[in-house]
């Protein structure tokens, strides 16, 4: 009998051609849902005849009342090791396995240093203004011999420092884990966690989000940082305070930020990150690009045909 197969959070309609679904015939019909309803029991209705279900990193929220509403599920798969919208002790209780897929490692550094670059040199408001037909609106900054504030020195805060490097820049970090000699290892200065702040003229998050990072930057880490400087997250919006960071950058408190993530995604459409003329913003793209989706959705392919095998493979299982 067909396994029904239902591929989610497909918002760009991409999903489709990045790779070859062909593979699963055998198996089972592939729906692509580009959407879906804010109603949690819509949302069920619609999911009710799935086994199989692959979803994009934390986009759609399979909490404990979603999971218990899908008895046909058997298989879930989602792009990335780590999702913290997947309710995996209510996943293992109900007999439904997860696996997931390993990312493409220079998406998300490439896009921090983007941004890095175009909130110091002014580079949205300088090609807007070049289209409204005005010249040179006002002085970017440089980054050369300016400080680098890393938090949060793995993978992808390592791949920044060395950016950050190569641009001739100090390069600072700290975490709750790191130690000097780690930091060192990747010629990277540790500091304290006060000092982090204090010292930055550019400060890019790159923790894992967790009930001990959530809200880490908060008003009294903002208010040691120095009016001039920028702070660049691309990890998890909660690590940020929002409240406490839209008002830092409503009273000039801090020059500017770049995000391309919020504590809500997508981002409410009267959000002050809309709107606020010193914060440059992105839809949350780090992960979105041609290199990525490829590889999320080629291994999510591979994970459900061993499944099917009865070897399940990149299982993710419960904290312990």
């Amino acid at each position: 009998m067909a396994v029904q197969i239902a591929v989610l959070d497909d918002w760009q309609n991409v999903a489709r051609d990045v790779v070859d679904w062909s593979v699963l015939d055998g198996i089972g019909p592939v729906t692509f849902l580009h959407d879906y309803p804010d109603s949690s029991e819509v949302l069920a209705e619609r999911l009710q005849p799935f086994e199989v279900i692959c979803v994009m990193r934390e986009r759609t929220v399979f909490d404990e009342r979603l999971l218990r509403r899908l008895p046909n599920l058997k298989l879930l798969l989602t792009g990335g090791m780590r999702n913290a919208a997947l309710d995996l002790a209510t996943a293992a209780e109900l007999g439904i396995q997860v696996c997931g897929t390993e990312s493409y490692k220079h998406a998300a550094p490439e896009l921090t240093w983007a941004l890095v670059m175009a909130l110091t040199r002014n580079l949205v408001q300088e090609a807007n203004a070049l289209r409204a037909g005005a010249w040179q609106q006002g002085l970017g900054g440089d980054l050369h011999g300016k400080t680098l504030a890393i938090l949060g020195l793995g993978s992808i805060g390592r791949r920044v420092a060395q950016f950050g490097q190569v641009f001739g820049m100090r390069v600072i970090a700290w975490s709750e884990n790191l130690t000097a000699e780690r930091a060192a290892e990747a010629g990277v200065t540790y500091v304290s966690k006060q000092a982090l702040f204090e010292q930055a003229d550019i400060l890019s998050i790159h923790l894992v989000l967790s009930e001990r990072t959530r809200g880490l930057v908060d008003a009294q880490a903002l208010g040691w940082m120095k009016t001039e400087a920028l702070l660049v997250n691309t990890a998890r919006g909660p690590i940020v305070d929002e409240a406490a960071l839209i008002d830092a950058l409503c009273h000039k408190r801090l020059a500017g930020a770049a995000l391309d993530v919020f504590a809500q995604e997508p981002l409410p459409p009267n959000h002050p990150f809309r709107t606020l003329n010193n914060v440059l913003g992105t839809p949350h793209v780090g992960y979105v690009s041609q290199q990525n989706y490829q590889q999320f959705y080629a291994q999510m392919i591979e994970d459900l045909l061993a499944w099917a095998k009865g070897q399940p493979i990149r299982l993710l299982t419960p904290p312990a």
